[in-house]
């Protein structure tokens, strides 16, 4: 099988695609808990140091309680759990209540199984797709999470910077030294805007866990390639906040979350980073 799927790249592609799915659908449960287990855990810090221990409460985790419907609690079944197509079959509503389910569902399924079967194209059979598949998933989960909560969870962030540095043990994307002075300046670069922002206005101007997903980023693909990681992730960032600024009347004091753009230059720098790189280089060189 293994071999078949070394040989046929449309295989590989298309079962990449239909993991993606599959994975897409356990990413919005991620995305819906992990915030709410990261609240109950505070909580219960807060409570032991206050000394009043909250009582028991029923298991919340990724995988307990079962998936029901925010609006009548009717168990979600395996059928009406199928990525993409279940959503099309229900036409958008609780087979319980018709209460509308949420776009959102659908639209990570479908970009995870998309990105998915991109990578495994793009990077053929091998360590490189298996490996970007983790990465595409993991900035999946923090691009939606960080829009809802403006929380990047070191649950994610730190084993992905981890990760990276392990798999360029062997070179998978770049060298191991600049997988480690790329872990190393991305976090220092986003640290010292933060500090320079900082002292300059009194504010906070982004979370600490900006740093660590640019730390991470670097990780995996190197310092040659954050300088792009970041410009694109500025430009991207900054047309769409005055956008909400303009057309949304989004108040400039209102936050706007950053890691979205990070993990969209990371992807973009994972696919076509050096061939950008090089182009522009090239540009330059130009007399």
């Amino acid at each position: 099988m293994l071999l078949f799927l070394q040989t046929s790249p449309i295989t590989f592609t298309v079962l990449a695609g239909i993991l993606g799915l599959l994975v897409g659908s356990f990413l919005n449960v991620v995305i819906h808990r992990l915030p709410k287990m990261m609240e109950r855990e505070w909580q219960a810090q807060c409570a032991d140091l206050n000394g009043k221990p909250l009582p028991e409460s029923a298991a919340y985790n990724l995988i307990i309680p079962r998936s029901a419907c925010p609006h009548c609690g009717h168990a979600i079944g395996a059928l009406e759990n199928v990525p993409v197509i279940s959503y099309l079959m229900l036409r958008g509503k609780c087979k319980g209540c018709g209460a509308p389910i949420s776009m959102r569902y659908p639209i990570v399924e479908a970009l995870t199984g998309l990105l998915s079967a991109y990578a495994a194209w793009h990077f053929g059979y091998g360590i490189a797709a298996v490996s970007a598949l983790i990465f595409i998933w993991a900035l999946i989960a923090l691009t939606f999470i960080d829009f809802d909560t403006q929380l990047l969870p070191d649950a994610i962030t730190l084993p992905l910077l981890w990760l990276g540095l392990l798999l360029n043990i062997d070179a998978t994307f770049t060298s191991l030294p600049h997988a480690v002075v790329g872990a190393t300046a991305g976090y220092l670069v986003l640290w010292s805007v933060y500090w320079l922002f900082k002292i300059v206005t009194g504010k906070d101007g982004m979370g600490f866990g900006d740093f660590k997903l640019l730390a991470a980023i670097g990780a995996w693909l190197g310092w040659t390639l954050l300088p792009l990681t970041i410009l694109l992730s500025s430009l991207v960032g900054a047309v769409v906040g005055i956008v909400l600024i303009v057309i949304s009347k989004h108040g400039r004091n209102i936050p706007i979350p950053f890691g979205p753009y990070l993990a969209g230059g990371g992807l973009i720098a994972l696919f076509w980073g050096q061939s950008l790189t090089q182009s522009y280089l090239q540009l330059l060189s130009v007399p």
